[in-house]
Order: structure tokens, then sequence, then C-alpha cells
């Protein structure tokens, strides 16, 4: 059994500290809301301030809001490092920067402490069933060593290198949930201007979702860089034929809105973009490159 803090308790937090609690480790938890904590008055220790979880933790997650945040739970007298023992481990959730990751992993080395940035998804839900899908950074020997834990609130985890590679990925992981979701907000603007009741187009986009996948379905190469001059022509010819595919859809897409008197500018920029997205920009030869 491992003594778990978590400090904060939103939608993610609690869910983490649910999580860790079914799993059997020795659960603390610290937030300055006190209606947050009460729910574990009989179950968990509640600290008053992060030090004093810190003191009694092999490692601490935290689970707060923004930079500002992480900092003033980690750092300074009344922070979780002032008290945690040399080779305990925080492992920080909270979507941040990397500069802040680097700040808080040079206050921990000098105390001896550990630290894995550990970016998550899947949202409250996820956090609630133990399920989060975990991107992780840092040392593999850390890692490992909280492994335990890690386990016991994702479905997933994945090492995704050095100490910041998590965030990062997080970073690029919101880039493309926030992206289609404006995408999402385009095609209602141009179905609403046609005519179409909303509710059912999202009917029919997420039934479709299932059989086609979504926005990860042309993540299978290596690198974005455009297709080698090598690459076999089974997968050029099949990139080149979903590029066309894709031209021809959102050039009728644009026609529409055009006759509609609305602007696209995300369709237009992915019509723009399409042979970058499927790796044909940059091509030689007007078989491969439009």
């Amino acid at each position: 059994m491992t003594a778990v803090g978590v400090i904060g308790l939103g939608d993610i937090g609690r869910g983490v500290a649910d999580a860790l609690q079914r799993a059997g480790h020795d659960l603390g938890v610290c937030d300055l809301r006190v209606e947050v904590t009460a729910p574990y008055a009989d179950s968990a220790l509640i600290a008053a301030g992060p030090s004093l979880l810190g003191a009694r933790s092999d490692v601490v997650v935290v689970a707060v809001v923004d930079d500002r945040q992480v900092l003033a739970v980690l750092d300074g007298s009344d922070g979780a490092l002032a008290g945690m023992a040399r080779r305990s481990t925080v492992v920080i959730l909270s979507t941040v920067s990397p500069s802040t990751i680097e700040s808080v992993a040079a206050l921990a080395s000098a105390r001896a402490i550990d630290v894995v940035d550990c970016g998550v998804s899947g949202g409250p839900a996820a956090a609630a069933d133990g399920a989060l899908v975990a991107m992780v950074g840092g040392d593999p020997a850390v890692i490992e060593r909280v492994r335990p834990v890690l386990d016991s609130f994702t479905s997933l985890v994945v090492h995704m290198g050095p100490l910041g590679a998590g965030l990062k990925a997080k970073l690029a992981r919101n880039l493309v949930q926030y992206g289609s979701w404006l995408a999402a907000y385009e095609a209602q603007v141009l179905a609403e201007a046609a005519g179409i009741e909303l509710s059912k187009l999202a009917e029919v986009i997420r039934e479709s979702d299932k059989l086609i996948g979504g926005s990860s379905r042309l993540m299978f190469r290596p690198t974005v860089a455009p297709l080698a001059a090598d690459a076999h022509p089974g997968i050029v010819s099949a990139m080149a034929a979903g590029a066309a595919l894709a031209h021809k859809d959102l050039e009728a897409a644009l026609a529409l809105g055009r006759s509609l008197d609305i602007e696209l500018p995300l369709a237009a920029m992915t019509d723009a973009r399409c042979d970058a997205v499927f790796g044909l920009e940059g091509r030689a030869g007007p078989e491969e490159n439009r």
C-alpha cells in the first residue's frame, strides 16, 4: 500500500482520489474548499495544507487548474515539496506549460524529490471510472516506481519521453480536440444556414464516427513530412485518392456556403492544406501532388 496525496479535488482530482482509494492506497487529500474534502472525512486523511500532505505521502498527485496554482501548492514553506521526503515523487496532472514543469523539477531536484508529468485525457467521466488515458514524461525508473499509482486511475499509460513530454503530448492532443470542435461548429453554421436540423446532424455524425473513426484515422505515419519518394505505391495511391475526394467535398461545401452567403474559413483553410494532411504536399509528379 502506497501513501498517496491528491492536491485539488475538482472533476479530475476527485475521480483520481476515489480510484486510488478503491485500489487500496493510503489516501490523503488537500483542497482549500472544505466542502469538497468533507466526503473523505471517514476514509482518508484530510490535510490542512500541502506541506502536511507531502510529509505523509510517498507520491503527491497535483490536479489543480493552472500554472500559478501548481507552483503555489508545491513551492515555498507551505508547499508540498517542503514536507516531502527524499526519493518521494510528485505527479503533475494539471495541463500547464513545459516551463512550469521545468521549474518544479528544479525545485524538487534540490530536495532529491522526483517529478513525473502526466497529461490525462478522457474528462470527468473517465476520471470517475478510473479510466483516464495518461501521457507520461520522466525518468523510466521513476515512472516504473509509481506505475501502481498511475494504473489505479488510468486505462492506458504511455511513456511519451523525458520530463515534459507528457504535457507536450497533452497540448497536442488538446489541439486535436479544440480544432475538431471548431470544425463541428463551422459544420453547424453551414447546416443551419441550409435549413438542416442540428440535432439530426449531430445524431448522424455520432453514429458515422463509430464506423469511419475520428480525427486520428490518418495518424498512422511516424512523421508528418511528405511521403518519401520510395513510399509504397499503394499508400501513395490511397492517400492521393483520399486527398482528391476531400478537395471535391470541401469545394462543394464552400460553394454551398457562398450560395448561402456565409463564410467557412476553416473549410477554406482545410482545402488549402489538404495535400499536407495526406502527405502529398511537395511531392513531385502530377499524380501525387494536386
